[in-house]
């Protein structure tokens, strides 16, 4: 598994729409290129964190080919609440015990 941590610093007064736009273009890249879903975590009233898990870094890599086309409409208007995006680490998975709803960690030995 790959995952890739983004930076986004987002301008005054645009979280909500941010939000949508960031939940509406992730549910589309899980389904159309094969991604693992995100999570996003806020640091304070500006900074942003996603986190978001793939397959393979090589299947990340050639994302984007697949979306539908209301795709860059969408990262258009996610794009213009942000001053910035920056990706901060691309990483390979080693372990991985988050649990997911309803389930809990399984140690392999």
């Amino acid at each position: 598994m790959f995952t890739v941590i983004y930076l986004f610093k987002i301008k005054s007064d645009t979280e909500q729409n941010f939000v949508k736009y960031w939940k509406e273009l992730t549910v589309l890249i899980t389904k159309y290129e094969g991604g693992l879903g995100s999570r996003l975590h806020k640091k304070n009233e500006q900074d942003f964190i996603g986190y978001a898990q793939w397959p393979t870094k090589k299947i990340w890599k050639n994302s984007g080919g697949n979306l539908p086309n209301i795709a860059n409409e969408i990262r258009k208007g996610m794009r213009a609440c942000c001053e910035s995006v920056e990706t901060l680490y691309e990483l390979d998975v080693v372990e991985d015990l988050l649990i997911e709803k309803g389930n809990s960690p399984k140690i392999s030995n």
